[in-house]
């Protein structure tokens, strides 16, 4: 099968697995407006309240954002499979996908790495915090997170396009790069190697949360000041990477490793996880627990609630 604009990619994982297509339908509906509200919610607070304008908070604004991006790239494929009969995606729209959903995930990861980055100055090094982490260095660490996820996205996609096929089933709800790639007639060692490649660069990215962590975890224990910080600005975070890391290596290592002969919901749920939560999580745990942003959102949705009275 060459690749034309006639490829129809069939998605195997949802329709095998949802039942009641109406009530998941109502239900992932429901979640993605949340989803999409919660972050717009955080991101305005932000953007409006200049006592905000931290660089810890225009970090987690960042997620907020990437959170949307992460959101949209599922949930309304999704909603328009549960409305058919079938779950067809052609070949532009598949490649189309994977672009974003591995941009998505890239930064994701790239900004909760910064963010150790910023927590460990911050805790470790507080009388230089404002000389190291300034504005501008908050602007190019934001512009190398979009820009690195982004070009390893477009490499990762155009080394997708130039495979020929000879399957068009994929057996995920959405199209990633290895389940295209093992559709491939012709050898894919050079996706392989790009695929270790960036592998190591993110697991490095892990090696620098865990150095950073173990600074910070050094620093709270000699200063109970220091254990406030952590517990309001650490935790949410570890929250976040910790179900961040755990669902994407279950992921890749069930996708490219794990048994084809298990139950597809499991693989559904396996994959699903850093997709759905992350987006949901982060607007929740930052909003909840970071008592500057509860009050500015309690104060703003107040003012609203008085100006519609």
């Amino acid at each position: 099968m060459g690749n034309s604009t006639e490829i129809l990619f069939i998605l195997q994982g949802l329709h095998e697995t949802v039942s009641s297509k109406h009530t998941y339908f109502i239900l992932i509906l429901l979640v993605y407006l949340f989803t999409v509200l919660a972050n717009l919610t955080l991101i305005v607070t932000i953007i409006l309240e200049k006592t905000l304008h931290e660089p810890m908070l225009i970090f987690v604004c960042n997620l907020c954002v990437n959170g949307i991006l992460g959101a949209s790239i599922f949930y309304p494929k999704i909603l328009v499979d549960l409305s058919s009969d079938f779950s067809v995606t052609s070949y532009e729209a598949c490649l189309c996908q994977i672009f974003f959903l591995y941009t998505y995930v890239f930064c994701e990861y790239t900004t909760l790495a910064i963010m150790a980055y910023d927590r460990y100055i911050a805790i470790c090094k507080p009388l230089n915090y404002h000389s190291i982490i300034t504005p501008r260095k908050v602007m190019q660490l934001l512009l190398f997170t979009w820009l690195s996820s982004i070009c390893e996205s477009v490499v990762v996609a155009a080394l997708v396009a130039r495979l020929p096929l000879c399957g068009f089933k994929i057996e995920k709800i959405y199209c990633t790069a290895w389940a295209v790639v093992k559709l491939s007639c012709v050898d894919t060692t050079i996706n392989n190697i790009y695929g270790y490649i960036l592998i190591v660069f993110h697991v490095s990215e892990a090696v620098l949360i865990v150095i950073s962590y173990i600074h910070i975890v050094r620093a709270c224990v000699r200063s109970p000041k220091e254990r406030s910080k952590f517990m309001q600005t650490c935790l949410p975070h570890l929250i976040a990477l910790t179900n961040n890391f755990v669902a994407l290596g279950f992921d890749l290592m069930y996708t490219r490793y794990g048994p084809t002969d298990r139950l597809q919901a499991l693989r559904n749920f396996m994959s699903l996880d850093y997709l759905i939560i992350p987006p949901l999580l982060n607007p929740l745990i930052y909003g909840l627990r970071l008592n500057q942003i509860r009050r500015k959102v309690f104060r703003i949705c107040s003012q609203k609630r008085h100006a519609l009275k």
